[in-house]
């Protein structure tokens, strides 16, 4: 790969998240995250009513928080110098709870379900000085649907937007096997992940359909799952992972593999183990321990337990994330 841009700062926005604190803020040094309500809109009381209330100005609307749903949208906003890339990591499998967060976050100017996030950000879009399409960054080998194999037979998930179905809500797909960078180096969008440990074998029973007639086939690896990953100045790699059914290590490894010698300095998103048995959650951790990144963020599908065992072997390098909440990261002055 072509080195990446070097960044001053990370902006994460958490759109949709299984996990929702309000409250919670960061409490590693490095990760900016004030928590305690600070992310919530805030809504200006009129003349009556600020008097009514001994002269307060603002009102905290609870209603304005977020609402958490299963599945992960980060938007994510690198700076390098003046220049400045915001991208959408996912939007979720419900367009509804996006368009409603977005909404509640007063994003809805800035910038789910795939097809209402699409709509969404290109009717921003036209508001400003960059009108063009968004541009979606797609894997070619999508199957028509995903499922899993039950005592009751197979279960299918929903289908996923067909490409043609996304460039009908106004996108414009580029699809990619390989690994390559976007958005002027800031970003990095990997090819699929190599399988290097023997205890990330993937989904357990899961089946895609590519074609009616030739029925459901196993699909426990998923190798069609990318990763995105940032290079911030002075700190190292920031990996962004959805769910991780590539094993969480083995994207932290690949990562750290095609960085060209730039340390792992950060692992957000869903790292797949809310299932998993104690002792995968262990080695998990002890593995990721290995590439010592210095701040871990799980979110969505990570489960409580590797949060406990990574803040056990690697004390106070944990920041859940939830959904709502802005976190920031800064480069090495």
């Amino acid at each position: 790969m072509n080195p990446l841009t070097q960044l001053d700062s990370l902006e994460i926005r958490v759109l949709i998240n299984d996990q929702l604190d309000n409250i919670a803020p960061s409490w590693h040094p490095e990760v900016h995250a004030p928590g305690r309500f600070a992310h919530i809109r805030l809504a200006e009381l009129d003349e009556t009513a600020a008097k009514a209330r001994g002269d307060a100005q603002l009102e905290l609307r609870l209603p304005n928080s977020c609402c958490g749903a299963h599945g992960l949208s980060l938007m994510i906003t690198a700076t390098a110098g003046d220049v400045q890339h915001t991208l959408l990591f996912d939007a979720g499998p419900e367009g509804e709870i996006w368009e409603k967060n977005v909404e509640r976050l007063g994003l809805v100017n800035e910038i789910g379900g795939l097809q209402r996030a699409i709509e969404m950000i290109n009717k921003a879009k036209s508001k400003s000085t960059s009108p063009t399409n968004v541009t979606m960054d797609l894997h070619p080998n999508r199957p028509f649907y995903r499922g899993m194999v039950t005592p009751a037979g197979p279960i299918s998930l929903e289908a996923d937007p067909t490409f043609t179905e996304l460039e009908a809500a106004g996108a414009t797909v580029t699809k990619n096997a390989q690994g390559h960078n976007i958005l002027d180096d800031m970003f990095f969008v990997s090819g699929q992940i190599p399988r290097t440990t023997l205890y990330e074998t993937g989904i357990s029973g899961g089946i895609r359909l590519d074609d009616s007639d030739a029925g459901w086939q196993a699909d426990p690896l998923i190798l069609d799952e990318r990763f995105v990953m940032c290079n911030l100045r002075g700190k190292g790699l920031v990996v962004f992972t959805g769910c991780s059914h590539a094993g969480v290590v083995n994207v932290s490894r690949h990562a750290v593999e095609v960085g060209g010698g730039v340390p792992l300095y950060a692992v957000a998103g869903g790292f797949h183990l809310s299932d998993a048995q104690l002792d995968k959650v262990q080695e998990t951790t002890n593995d990721l321990a290995k590439l010592d990144p210095k701040v871990l963020m799980p979110g969505h599908c990570s489960g409580w337990r590797v949060q406990v065992e990574a803040e056990r072997i690697m004390p106070g390098r944990v920041v859940p994330i939830y959904a709502g909440q802005k976190y920031g990261l800064s480069a090495l002055l």
